[in-house]
Formats: structure tokens, C-alpha cells, sequence
């Protein structure tokens, strides 16, 4: 799979020194990107930028706090200094916990929705506007299927995802006129260290059931999906909300 149109493309990924954004930087940077990694832990980052340069891609890392303005306005700008223009943009900083709804205090709440929904809508906001004043990109906002369906114990995050959905709707009606296309990449169950030993269990096993494919996704599974939104394959595509689950949104309840 060849997407040439993003070959010396700048992409500014969030949350991307592990995980899901780890995965999404190195698949544009293997595409020929100028990836810009942000996260909080900076020196995480920059062994891992290092790490890409010395296999001969063009990789910084940038700390970014997705709550706090001066720090995101701070991070642009070390990336608009080094690598130009952003012109792709993966809106992935996110945090999760599991806390029934009863007994989930005002804390529970800010801290899940001040980095998945106030945080994201913070960081593409400012994206937005350097995008507005380059000629337009692509904004892909990585949401939940926890945003379209619910589950138990994860109210404050499943309110913040199906918030960034909305968002991205909004932001994608906004923002055409600039050459901004704005669509939501909407993960299932993906198979990663942190959750291995949990799917491994009975209660994980239970869960992997109920997906009609019988399986979880694999991070490579994102692959396809994010390439298409990231390059010009999508360029009549705004506004969408892509699932990537197995099937699990259409399972039967």
C-alpha cells in the first residue's frame, strides 16, 4: 500500500509516544511523512524520534500538554519551525479508567473530558487555524466505539468520544470552505501490550464473543483507514465517521 501524495507531508500526531499514536506516526512516516511526534513525556519521544531518524526518516518530538494552551501553542510552533506547514493532522491524545457512574466524583469526570474532548477540540482548533492560513489538510480525530455504543463503568469517557464525533461533524461543516477535511477514525477492540493480558482472560475471551468476527483488531487493521483519510485518496470525504471493529457496532444487543 503506496500513498505517494504524502511523501514530505508534515503530520502532527498526539498521544503518539506509545500506542495507537506510535503506531499512526511510524505508518506515515513509512509513507515518507515529516511526522511530528507530541506527547508529555518528552524524553520518551525523543528516543523514539532518534531511534526513526537514524533509519532515515524525518521525526522530532515536541511536548505537549493537550490541556494547557501556551503548551500547545508552544509545540506548533516548534514544528512549524522545523518541518513547515502541518498538513495532516491525527487528533489522538486520550485517557481512559473505569469507575461506575455512582461513584465517579467531579475529578473522574474533568480529567477523562478535559483530554479526549475539551483537549482535542483545543488542539485542532489551533491546527485548524495554521491549516486555514496554508491552504487546507486533514484533520482525523480518533474516536471510540464507546462514542456510538455504550459500556459499563466508562460513562465520562464514552460522553467524551461521542462528544468528538459530534465535533467532528461540526468541524468538518465549518471548515470546507478552507480545504479542511475533518473525519473521525472510530477503533474497536485493537490488540496492544496494555491490554493483551486482559483478553487473555475469561472476561476478555467473553468480550472477543461478542464481536461478529470473533477476534480483536490488530494495529495494522488502522492501517488502510488512516491512510485513506490522511491522503489525497479521501479528498471528497469530510464529516465521516469510519468504524473500525470487526463488526462490533452491528452485533446484536
Amino acid at each position: 500500500m503506496k500513498f505517494d501524495d504524502l511523501a514530505g507531508k508534515t503530520a502532527l500526531i498526539t498521544g503518539a509516544f506509545s500506542g495507537l499514536g506510535q503506531h499512526f506516526a511510524e505508518t506515515l512516516a513509512q509513507q515518507g511523512a515529516k511526522v511530528v511526534l507530541a506527547g508529555r513525556r518528552l524524553e520518551l519521544g525523543e528516543k523514539l524520534a532518534q531511534s526513526w531518524r537514524a533509519q532515515g526518516r524525518e521525526a522530532m518530538a515536541v511536548k505537549m500538554d493537550v490541556t494547557a494552551r501556551d503548551s500547545v501553542s508552544a509545540a506548533l510552533q516548534q514544528a512549524h519551525a522545523a518541518f513547515g506547514s502541518v498538513h495532516v493532522f491525527v487528533n489522538n491524545a486520550g485517557v481512559a479508567s473505569t469507575r461506575a457512574f455512582l461513584d465517579a466524583n467531579d475529578t473522574d469526570w474533568s480529567d477523562i473530558v478535559d483530554v479526549n474532548l475539551t483537549g482535542a477540540w483545543r488542539v485542532a482548533q489551533a491546527v485548524a487555524q495554521t491549516m486555514r492560513d496554508s491552504g487546507g489538510g486533514s484533520i482525523i480525530n480518533i474516536a471510540s466505539i464507546t462514542g456510538l455504543r455504550v459500556a459499563g463503568g466508562i460513562a465520562p469517557y464514552a460522553a467524551a468520544k461521542a462528544g468528538l464525533i459530534q465535533l467532528t461533524k461540526a468541524m468538518a461543516l465549518e471548515l470546507a470552505r478552507f480545504n479542511i477535511r475533518v473525519n473521525a477514525l472510530v477503533p474497536g477492540y485493537i490488540e496492544t501490550d496494555l491490554n493483551r493480558d486482559f483478553f487473555d482472560s475469561d472476561a476478555g475471551q467473553a468480550l472477543i464473543k461478542r464481536v461478529p468476527q470473533r477476534r480483536l483488531g490488530k494495529l495494522q487493521n488502522l492501517d488502510g483507514p488512516l491512510l485513506l483519510l490522511a491522503s489525497d485518496a479521501s479528498e471528497f470525504m469530510t464529516g465521516a465517521v469510519i468504524a473500525v471493529d470487526g463488526g462490533h457496532l452491528v452485533s446484536s444487543l
